[in-house]
């Protein structure tokens, strides 16, 4: 894979926002976005077992996805103060994925504000996802392809992206979001995923306090370094093309999927699996 570097800035008025990364749908870090807020000097693992210690948080690991996963269905749950205290003290797998903020813990809005960016940001949809040491999602893109405004704080995570043009070198599987779960993107074997020789994209290191834009529906793997929590704030698709793909995703492809899997089970699953490898490999000539 080809991987360059995200650009980093320190600060971005909106124009040059606008003008150099939202229009031509480039990922870029600004480091300084966060400095007043709040969050910047509160938020870290105990001050989110203070707030939050005594919440039912939902886990999820990096377990293939079975015909009998609902959409989303977590596979495990624990309080946040006894899931914290695991991340202290060993690796773990289990991650929190799409914790709403609003929902579970709504004086925690009191510490952050939206950037002034020029984009119309979704209030409602702050969410907060947290990982342990090496546990990491599945390379994928959202469902409704948004503009991402990930904030990460506490250690340290390594972000690797891929804009929609490189899918078919990725081995997406189909009526799915995420590419083929053997693949280890932090060190791929290319031997076993020859096409990804082909793929270029972008990599990098997020640190506390450090905002990633992420364009409209760009692929995004996310490995957490050292223990740590991040919070995405999300802006609708503007392109017609990603809004009409996230309308299909939303009201055809995740309930056709399902139907598949009730009605087929696992060999759906199997067969989704093969036919990623194999139009994949066909596509490139490989």
């Amino acid at each position: 894979m080809e991987l360059k570097n995200i650009p980093r800035v320190k600060t971005l008025t909106k124009k040059e926002f606008i003008d150099s990364f939202f229009k031509p749908q480039r990922p870029v870090i600004i480091e300084e976005c966060t400095l007043h807020w709040p969050a910047y000097s509160k938020w870290n693992l105990e001050y989110m077992r203070e707030v939050a210690g005594d919440k039912i948080v939902p886990l999820y690991d990096d377990r293939p996805v079975h015909h009998e996963d609902g959409f989303n269905e977590p596979h495990a749950q624990m309080k946040m103060s006894d899931y914290i205290d695991l991340l202290r003290t060993a690796p773990t797998r289990y991650r929190i994925f799409l914790w709403n903020i609003l929902k579970e813990v709504p004086e925690l809005q009191k510490d952050f504000d939206y950037p002034d960016l020029g984009l119309r940001f979704m209030k409602g949809l702050p969410m907060l996802f947290f990982g342990g040491r090496n546990s990491h999602t599945f390379m994928h893109y959202d469902i409704d392809l948004a503009n991402i405004f990930h904030f990460h704080f506490e250690g340290q995570k390594e972000c690797i992206l891929f804009s929609r043009k490189e899918t078919k070198y990725l081995y997406k599987i189909p009526h799915s979001l995420i590419t083929h779960e053997s693949i280890d993107f932090s060190n791929p074997d290319f031997e076993k995923w020859p096409a990804l020789k082909h793929a270029k994209g972008y990599r990098t290191h997020l640190n506390h306090g450090e905002v990633l834009y992420m364009p409209e529906g760009y692929w995004h793997y996310m490995k957490y370094l050292t223990p740590g929590f991040s919070m995405s704030l999300r802006a609708m698709a503007h392109n017609p093309r990603n809004v009409t793909r996230a309308i299909y995703n939303i009201l055809i492809m995740r309930h056709y999927d399902g139907l598949m899997r009730r009605l087929k089970g696992q060999k759906w699953i199997d067969w989704k699996n093969e036919e990623a490898i194999q139009e994949t490999n066909k596509r490139v000539e490989v």
